[in-house]
């Protein structure tokens, strides 16, 4: 395949170049999550939390309370259709994939973290009392569950050493090995409640071998990418290369995976054999930096061209483009950059810098620029945009 081809199959898997509905509605989004298979979550909400912008750049403006009620429904008509859990990073994924992650969950079994152990150490109990106290009160933050614990053992913490960063790195443990999920979610802050009051009975009872897991996994990633490197399909659903490899080796020889060569990427690549490779992708959209998209940068450079990498923890004297970067896709090609901010009091969309990218500082990329700003800040119910004076786009912007 040249390289263009394989670009286009792989915004084609992704959902882009199709026409935007006209309608949105739930049916919409979770076609979306159909063709991504998973939405990465994040806490900075500096424009838009992580897991709803991926649903804006691919079927423009729709009800983020759409997606909130597929995640976290307690309809019983309308049930819950999203599940969180560690997937590519803390992601939302099918409720029906829950049992692909049990593999996971057993080697979180003994700790995730060093701190979990540490704090069993010195407060053995603090599992089973969080349980007890979930059980009893129903779904609840760290903080809510702390709250009883004082409540229930009135004592000075220097007998039993419990505070709130404890409480929340075991609520964490429990969450990784499946024993807590998330009910909701409040103001971003996961209210905890035991799995089986979260995901359903039959999918709870379903048990999945680890190598059918792992096969089923690159079998998502793939259809997800479309076309991708052995390193592109192990980190989707960040997995290691001994449990990645034999699954394509099965999927290439089930004929669902096709090895090709893509002209200038230095690694096989595998044809998902039902991916489609469009002739041209038309539009315009605004990526998040944890787009599915993008989220594995090497992909993105091997891809696009476009070296990406985000800046938030980079003191400001030293960031070359900004705080909180969209990559700006145009008619199939990353053209541009733009750093953004919403800052919801004033109600103005702040673009402190646009940049384009080499062959690309043009009047087209500026107009279809706008207009994707505008599209952005009517959504997010912004009324004015702000623009800044950073970047070469900025003065055609």
């Amino acid at each position: 395949m040249s390289a263009a081809a394989a670009r286009r199959t792989a915004l084609a898997a992704q959902g882009f170049g199709k026409r935007k509905p006209a309608v949105t509605n739930r049916k919409t989004v979770l076609d979306v999550l159909s063709r991504t298979q998973l939405l990465q979550l994040d806490s900075v909400s500096a424009v838009v939390r992580a897991h709803y912008a991926p649903v804006f750049s691919r079927i423009g403006a729709y009800d983020r309370g759409l997606l909130d009620e597929a995640a976290w429904s307690h309809n019983a008509r309308r049930p819950r259709r999203l599940v969180e859990y560690w997937a590519h990073e803390a992601a939302l994924i099918p409720v029906q994939d829950w049992p692909l992650m049990r593999w996971r969950m057993a080697k979180y079994e003994h700790g995730r973290w060093q701190s979990a152990k540490r704090v069993l150490e010195h407060s053995p109990t603090l599992t089973k009392d969080i349980l007890d106290v979930i059980r009893e009160a129903g779904p609840s933050t760290a903080g809510e569950v702390e709250r009883h614990l004082e409540l229930d053992k009135p004592r000075s913490k220097d007998h039993w050493g419990w505070n709130l960063s404890d409480t929340k790195i075991i609520c964490e443990q429990l969450f990784a090995t499946g024993e807590l999920s998330v009910d909701k979610r409040v103001g971003f802050a996961r209210h905890y409640d035991l799995t089986e009051r979260v995901v359903p009975p039959e999918v709870l009872a379903r048990r999945v071998a680890e190598g059918d897991a792992f096969r089923e996994l690159i079998r998502r990633a793939a259809t997800a990418l479309g076309i991708a490197t052995e390193p592109d399909l192990r980190d989707y659903y960040r997995m290691h290369r001994s449990q990645t490899e034999p699954a394509i080796a099965e999927l290439i020889e089930a004929g669902e995976l096709e090895q090709v060569e893509v002209a200038g990427w230095d690694k096989p690549a595998y044809l998902h054999t039902g991916a489609k490779t469009p002739r041209a992708i038309e539009g315009a959209a605004l990526l998040c930096p944890f787009d599915p998209l993008i989220f594995f940068r090497p992909r993105t450079e091997r891809i696009f061209d476009f070296h990406y990498r985000i800046e938030i923890y980079t003191p400001e004297p030293k960031r070359v483009h900004g705080y909180y970067v969209f990559p700006f896709l145009l008619d199939g090609e990353l053209v541009g950059r733009v750093d953004l901010r919403a800052e919801r009091a004033t109600g103005r969309l702040l673009v402190p810098g646009a940049f384009a990218e080499p062959g690309h500082r043009t009047m087209e990329t500026a107009v279809a620029l706008k207009n994707s700003l505008r599209e952005m800040a009517d959504w997010l119910e912004l009324d004015e945009i702000v623009l800044g004076v950073k970047g070469d786009l900025a003065p055609l912007l």
